[in-house]
């Protein structure tokens, strides 16, 4: 069978890193021939990109490559990314899988299928993190069915939070060269997209690895210095590491979005230190009101975990009064998972399941709340727009979302040519906004 009568189909789990990275794979194997299979066709090969940020993420990875063996019965299955790099042989137990590859060995895999290399049994792709692995470049161009793109600019982390295994899974810190990052810019600004999403495994280390010179604020200067005609969004940034010159800059440029994810994960001190987060809440406090005090209708979102180990009523108290009492925009509230391999899951103090239940729950109560204030906020105002996709062309009816984050659908001509738009907002209606273009 020709290159160009094959078919295959990319499952993706987890992060915006993988997001952009099977982006990566759907572009490289259409390049050589390949097409997407359909919804109700066979894949002749099928790639997950798998997760292990939770024991949830591992099970649904484990799920998601028995369900792709059952529905492809002759097609050939590949589990890669973070659940290879750690777990391979978990992966390998699995009756039927054809490929592992790890983080190291991803960029590799659509070369792989392409050449139709085929071992018996599990073709394993695996290679160690070392010090000074370098990033791996992959080049993308389409992101389809998106009007905004992603772009990968940093890998790893090693900050070993007890509760994390990410930095088994994805190495040392390393970053994509600036030079790399504006060239692949202008690229996705060529095709048309409207904006690019920076995303990173621990996005405030870009640079660690290139000079003293090089960090996230000297590359956005240097993005904003190009003018390409798309806006900038920031994917998560430690709290410790949102800067005063990145907040002047969102305030002051208005191709960088006024939006700020922040993992708190706890509001309480002693809670932070078994975490072995290397900030206080009080810290994080005034991350969030100097972010406020300047650009008052930015998105702050924030996540937070329930029921660590050791968390007890008045650490959960403490976390719930800090966010009640600040400006933070909506929350992502995970219970905790423990993960064989990191500190904390050998940690006493375990927090009952039910109570978990219940501490996520009321967090995530005061989330919808915390979101409606801040719509509610934004109301009468006007904020520019980007339109993603209809959702009614012959009504007119656009969806879009907002630098400050805010999701929006608003009228609009079925033929209209422009991406941004600036909508001044009505009403809110569920959990979004309806808005008019001004």
């Amino acid at each position: 069978m020709t290159n160009a009568l094959k078919k295959f189909r990319v499952i993706t789990l987890g992060c915006k890193v993988n997001q952009y990275e099977s982006a990566y794979f759907n572009e490289a194997l259409t390049q050589a021939g390949w097409r997407v299979a359909g919804r109700d066709e066979t894949a002749n090969a099928v790639i997950v990109n798998t997760c292990i940020v939770t024991q949830r993420a591992a099970h649904q990875s484990r799920q998601a490559v028995r369900k792709a063996i059952r529905e492809n019965p002759a097609g050939y299955v590949a589990a890669v990314g973070c659940y290879a790099q750690v777990f391979p042989k978990e992966l390998s137990k699995i009756e039927g899988l054809g490929l592992i590859a790890d983080n190291r060995m991803k960029a590799g895999v659509p070369g792989f299928l392409v050449r139709g290399d085929r071992p018996p049994g599990a073709a394993v792709l695996s290679k160690s993190f070392e010090p000074g692995t370098r990033f791996d470049v992959m080049d993308i161009c389409h992101f389809p069915g998106r009007a905004r793109a992603y772009l990968k600019i940093q890998d790893g982390c090693e900050s070993f939070c007890s509760y994390c295994i990410v930095p088994l899974a994805r190495g040392p810190c390393r970053s994509l060269g600036p030079e790399k990052v504006l060239r692949m810019l202008e690229s996705l600004s060529n095709q048309g997209y409207g904006e690019a999403v920076l995303t990173g495994i621990h996005l405030g280390k870009y640079g660690v690895d290139l000079g003293a010179d090089v960090d996230l604020v000297s590359l956005l200067r240097q993005i904003g210095r190009e003018g390409f005609p798309l806006r900038i969004r920031l994917s998560s940034i430690e709290p410790n590491e949102v800067r005063a010159d990145l907040i002047d800059m969102a305030a002051s440029e208005p191709w960088l979005c006024q939006h700020f994810h922040i993992p708190l994960q706890s509001g309480d001190d002693r809670v932070l230190r078994r975490m072995n987060r290397h900030y206080a809440a009080r810290e994080f406090a005034d991350t969030v009101k100097a972010i406020h005090a300047r650009i008052r209708h930015a998105a702050i979102g924030v996540d937070m975990m329930a029921g660590f180990p050791g968390e007890d009523a008045v650490a959960h108290h403490n976390s719930y009064s800090l966010l009640k009492d600040l400006p933070v925009s909506y929350l992502h509230v995970f219970p905790f998972s423990p993960r064989p391999g990191t500190a904390a899951s050998r940690f006493k103090g375990r927090v009952a399941p039910e109570e978990i239940k219940k501490r996520a729950a009321r967090l995530r109560e005061l989330g919808d709340m915390k979101r409606r204030v801040f719509y509610e906020r934004c109301l009468n105002r006007e904020f520019p727009v980007l339109a993603e996709t209809w959702e009614s062309r012959e009504r007119g009816i656009m969806q879009g979302r907002s630098g400050n984050y805010l999701p929006v659908v608003f009228r609009l001509a079925p033929d209209a040519a422009a991406v941004h738009f600036q909508v001044r907002m009505g009403r809110i209606e569920g959990r979004r906004v309806v808005g008019k273009v001004v």
